[in-house]
């Protein structure tokens, strides 16, 4: 396993639910390793000029995945990148296939519970809203995570390197993840 993730290292793909630490571990693990870090949402926006509510909310979802994989396609031809992808980028099995012969791909992976306390007072994430962009009610908000969660999990699972970032300090989290990247970095 260690050879095939020798071949992909130019590129490190962190996925798993919104919420999840991707955006916070990716700046970090980048740095310890002497890569680059790319949020795929933040380069989405950038490259759109339009917040990625504003796109779901104008164009679309589909649009969006269009845009989520045109971005993807350009970041693969760059090297020493840590990529943070969206919750729900690897629901389309062409992108899921083009993420994984990329790069590595490693999954931060957290309990639904623990994702629902997180989430649970977030109004920026377009798929846990009403059309209108306002917040779920409670309820309506934990069966959507959860079915959501019961969905993607199957995909993240088949993640090159599963690391549990639950309640874990940030550094720690980073920690065992560069310790499981090395052999295939060197």
């Amino acid at each position: 396993m260690i050879d095939d993730l020798r071949e992909r290292k130019a590129r490190i793909f962190l996925t798993g639910f919104m919420g999840s630490g991707k955006s916070t571990v990716g700046p970090i693990l980048a740095n310890s390793i002497g890569y680059t870090f790319v949020d795929l949402d933040r380069e989405i926006e950038r490259t759109s000029q339009k917040t990625v509510r504003q796109i779901f909310r104008e164009d679309g979802e589909k649009h969006f995945r269009a845009r989520e994989r045109a971005v993807l396609e350009e970041l693969a031809g760059r090297d020493k990148l840590v990529v943070a992808l969206g919750g729900g980028t690897l629901v389309e099995p062409d992108v899921f296939a083009f993420v994984r012969r990329s790069g590595i791909l490693v999954y931060l992976k957290v309990p639904p519970e623990e994702l629902f306390k997180r989430l649970h007072h977030k109004t920026d994430r377009p798929l846990l809203t009403d059309a209108e962009g306002n917040r779920l009610p409670e309820p309506q908000l934990r069966e959507r995570l959860m079915n959501l969660h019961a969905q993607r999990e199957p995909l993240y699972a088949q993640a090159d390197i599963i690391v549990l970032a639950d309640e874990q300090r940030l550094g720690l989290t980073v920690d065992h993840l560069v310790r499981m990247l090395m052999p295939a970095l060197r």
